[in-house]
């Protein structure tokens, strides 16, 4: 994976490459992984059975204060200790310094270990100039790179970081490379309007996650509160309810399951609009019809409040990796105050002239297109071992023509695994293609494509199916 540019700083890649380095297991580095920061790691033996990617020369490295690791091409690592000064000055974010905390601490145990055995100290580097560099960390050292000190919470974002987790940098991957209007050309600087979100799904809980990470001030609110928890021990603060958190915050997004959801949350029991004044922000991030955007559109406006639709296409691995696509429509004052949120969620943003309503118009033809696909592409795989084909050659054939895309490759790839681990759920791609449908009809215009697709989807809801992820389609043709 590479980056155009750091998006917190000011750093560009360019800037970060180094013509050369001279590194080993054990040195303390700062590291660029795709679109974030440098960030403070050490460089690790990596995992018996994972295997180094192929291309550039690289190191695997574990980086302090997170449970992130990866692969890292050489001309992306700086030695620690020469640029530390340089990298505190251009990074402020809390985690940044709790990471930066965390090496220090570490550096002290590794001090005091020297001073007590300065025997051993001097042997080991007599060997060092002998042997090859060896895997150098202890059992202990892995306090270190859970958060600092002992007494400290080690894991607290524990859950949170394993699923923003890379395992391996692949040198071949395009996933990062793609063109980024609102980070390649410069860096976040996160606004100083108070953030409020509410709700964390699969798509919110990523979301926040990085609206946190570069350094945004956020309130949280989940129908089930427990899933808030991990934010607030990374930072983000507690709100009772949608009304609190849309009067303690200038800046209120919402990202629910559907328009009953996204409806209830507005004008439910201490909901939205109670919370509403002159000049508060309100942002639907959730994939519903146009009918109810402008529903919702209407009552914020008329307490006063500023409205701006913002579905995103994506998943919730692209949603961990801040690389979705934000489609808004509304106020376009308010896209502009969400600028910086933006970035951090999303690799590239689009704004739709005309009235609330465009955006959602859009995402569901965008998701009708994408729910259709992955039905067609589960009906091949189905047809191909049908008729003694083999799946795995479909595959193969497949990802090397014209409809190649990490997309058909990993669901493709899960579904010959059996494994339909939500990324996206079944039941919200099926709710997209029936409001697609019903958008076509409501201007006479035949979808028979999406029609047909979404009788598959229903007949695999029917097969308990819902809470499976969309490539579960695949198991409504095999029943």
């Amino acid at each position: 994976m590479e980056c155009g540019g750091c998006v917190q700083c000011d750093v560009s890649l360019k800037q970060f490459k180094m013509a050369t380095v001279h590194l080993r297991i054990g040195d303390l580095v700062w590291g660029k992984l795709g679109r974030y920061p440098p960030w403070p790691g050490k460089i690790v033996s990596p995992p018996k059975d994972l295997k180094r990617p192929r291309g550039k020369k690289c190191f695997f490295v574990k980086f302090f204060g997170t449970e992130d690791h990866a692969w890292i091409k050489v001309e992306q690592l700086k030695p620690y200790h020469p640029h530390k000064d340089e990298m505190i000055k251009i990074n402020k974010g809390k985690r940044f310094q709790q990471a930066v905390d965390a090496v220090e601490e570490y550096l002290k145990k590794a001090k005091g270990k020297d001073q007590a055995h300065p025997d051993d100290k001097s042997k080991s580097e007599k060997g060092r100039k002998a042997a090859k560099p060896m895997k150098i960390i202890e059992e202990d050292d892995e306090d270190a790179f859970k958060g600092g000190s002992s007494d400290k919470p080690a894991s607290s974002m524990e859950p949170i970081t394993k699923r923003l987790k890379i395992i391996e940098e692949d040198t071949r991957s395009t996933s990062i490379q793609a063109a980024d209007s609102t980070a390649i050309s410069g860096s976040i600087t996160p606004t100083d309007k108070r953030i409020g979100f509410l709700g964390l799904g699969l798509m919110g809980s990523g979301v926040v996650c990085n609206l946190l990470k570069m350094g945004h001030v956020v309130t949280v609110w989940n129908r089930t509160a427990e899933k808030c928890d991990l934010f607030i021990q990374e930072g983000a603060r507690l709100g009772r309810t949608p009304a609190e958190v849309v009067s303690m915050c200038d800046i209120t997004f919402s990202c629910v399951s559907d328009p009953k959801a996204a409806r209830d949350l507005v004008f439910g029991p201490s909901g939205v609009l109670q919370g509403i004044r002159p000049g508060k922000c309100y942002v639907e991030m959730s994939t519903v019809d146009s009918e109810t955007i402008t529903e919702l559109a209407q009552v914020i406006t008329s307490r006063g409040g500023r409205f701006l639709e913002a579905p995103v296409s994506g998943s919730q691995q692209l949603s961990n990796d801040g690389m979705l696509v934000i489609v808004a429509a509304g106020d376009r004052s308010v896209y502009e105050d969400c600028s910086s949120c933006f970035q951090a969620m999303g690799k590239t943003s689009f704004f739709i002239a005309g009235e609330a309503g465009n955006a959602a118009r859009m995402m569901l033809i965008l998701n009708m297109v994408q729910g259709s696909f992955m039905a067609t592409i589960a009906e091949g795989l189905t047809l191909a071992q049908a008729t003694g084909q083999s799946q795995q050659t479909f595959l193969d054939i497949l990802c090397q023509g014209q409809m190649a895309s990490t997309f058909v490759d990993q669901k493709c790839q899960n579904i010959l695994q059996g494994n339909f681990k939500p990324d996206y759920y079944l039941k919200h791609i099926q709710k997209d293609l029936r409001l697609a449908i019903s958008m076509g009809d409501s201007v006479n215009h035949p979808t028979p494509m999406a029609a047909a697709a979404n009788e598959v989807y229903k007949r695999a809801k029917a097969l308990d199916q819902s809470d499976n992820d969309m490539s579960a389609v695949y198991r409504a043709y095999i029943h």
